[in-house]
């Protein structure tokens, strides 16, 4: 039995504390901030010991491990006092991780992790395989390893959860994308944001697997650079030559032991936009290297269903299609939006800035945008880019905002909700916000 500490009580640290508990280690929960109540409720149920509003560092400094939930960055004081008087800190991916034997699929990206991850769960689930989807999505890993055995895990992992690892290894490692986002925990230095995403696979030996997109610069650039001991499976929809899954003549294919498969047209994808499709490729070649049945892949990616809040197409109303984007948080994911419009397109932007460099969307918005509704308190930003160019309002609540949307279109345009930023100036959280879009949407 060990000492193990728990720092920060959200999803993962209660998970954590649950799995150690049920480990029968002795078990301490400690959270800076204050402790939500159905979490308090879970951790007295368990007999877990918990603090809030402070850390305990003499009853801390007493541990023999220390699990670290991922919104706590390394260089935060608590973890700096533990690492000194030589505590191991980890992450609460690498804890779980040291409690399971399941085979391990892990997704990153900047964008695109979260449905994909999603996607390939279902792809084998639907294939008949005992598999459990955990990590950034849903449960957090540590919960679901203490809740049952599986015979494989789907995890979506942050650059947060992935800081903190020190032998973690995915059998198969999926990396989607990489742009510019929460630099400000990376002292705004982008080559760290990128050295945390490939965490995912430094660890990895020659007998586990890696998926890249090949069309992402970023990823193209730091595979060739970087020494990594795992076998390589690159996707695309621009190259065919070598690729694990690549588009031919408006199909997908996928190339199995050397030999090249159609699976089905690209339009008959579930999800929409060149990013999709990136995505849908990713999890084709995941689906190829578990050896699922071709007629099961193209099932699954005809089939599947992709969460709220990401380009959801809420509802027509005369000939104007709304769009809900609202989990759009930053500009390069607004930029796959705006891509993914086929006509006219009115722009709802705007939040909480996190040092948006709204010039990477120039061109689409030159291209596809007729107007911009601005939503947020400070939108000066967005006024001072386009209001010369393009019709700009700014609107006083969503309900508004909607309003204005739906006036400045005709009949075959779209109303478009990608904000580029965070919601928390008017609205929860991403989801408030695309839930009151939907809500002012269908009050129309």
């Amino acid at each position: 039995m060990k000492k193990v500490v728990v720092l920060g009580a959200g999803e993962s640290g209660v998970g954590a504390a649950l799995l150690a508990k049920a480990k029968g280690h002795e078990v301490f929960v400690t959270d800076k901030g204050a402790i939500s109540p159905e979490h308090k409720r879970e951790l007295a149920q368990a007999l877990v010991p918990f603090e809030e509003g402070a850390h305990s560092m003499e009853r801390l400094l007493d541990a023999d491990l220390a699990v670290l939930s991922p919104g706590i960055p390394m260089d935060a004081p608590v973890v700096v006092g533990l690492r000194a008087a030589g505590i191991l800190v980890v992450s609460e991916i690498e804890f779980a991780g040291w409690h399971t034997e399941a085979f391990i699929i892990g997704i990153t990206g900047t964008n695109g992790k979260t449905t994909t991850t999603k996607l390939i769960h279902y792809m084998l689930a639907s294939a008949g395989l005992d598999v459990g989807l955990a990590g950034n999505v849903g449960h957090s890993f540590a919960r679901a390893v203490a809740a049952a055995e599986r015979q494989v895990f789907v995890l979506e992992l942050s650059s947060f959860q992935l800081d903190g690892i020190v032998d973690f290894a995915p059998d198969i490692a999926v990396m989607l994308n990489i742009t510019p986002d929460h630099l400000d925990r990376y002292n705004h230095r982008f080559e760290q944001y990128v050295d945390s995403k490939f965490r995912i696979a430094v660890n990895q030996k020659g007998h586990h697997h890696m998926v890249f997109c090949l069309d992402d610069p970023t990823l193209a650039q730091e595979v060739l650079k970087r020494t990594l001991k795992a076998i390589k499976h690159s996707v695309s929809i621009h190259t065919e030559k070598g690729q694990a899954a690549f588009v031919r003549e408006g199909k997908l294919f996928i190339n199995q032991n050397k030999q090249e498969e159609e699976i089905m047209s690209m339009d008959e994808l579930a999800l929409k936009g060149p990013h999709n499709a990136s995505n849908s490729l990713a999890a084709a070649a995941v689906g190829s290297l578990m050896k699922i049945r071709k007629h099961d892949i193209r099932e699954s990616l005809r089939t599947f269903e992709n969460e709220a809040h990401r380009l959801e197409l809420v509802m027509s109303l005369r000939g104007v299609n709304f769009f809900n984007d609202s989990k759009a948080t930053n500009v390069n994911a607004t930029w796959y939006a705006l891509q993914s419009m086929e006509g006219p397109t009115v722009w709802m932007v705007g939040g909480v800035d996190k040092g948006n460099d709204y010039g990477q969307l120039d061109e689409l918005v030159a291209a596809r945008v007729k107007a911009i509704v601005c939503i947020g308190n400070d939108n000066r930003k967005i006024m001072a880019r386009y209001a010369s160019r393009i019709y700009t309002v700014e609107a006083r609540d969503m309900r508004h905002a909607v309003a204005e949307a739906f006036r400045l279109s005709d009949q075959g345009d779209s109303v478009l909700l990608s904000p580029a930023c965070a919601s928390f100036d008017w609205f929860k959280s991403y989801e408030d916000r695309g839930d009151q879009f939907k809500a002012a949407v269908r009050e129309l």
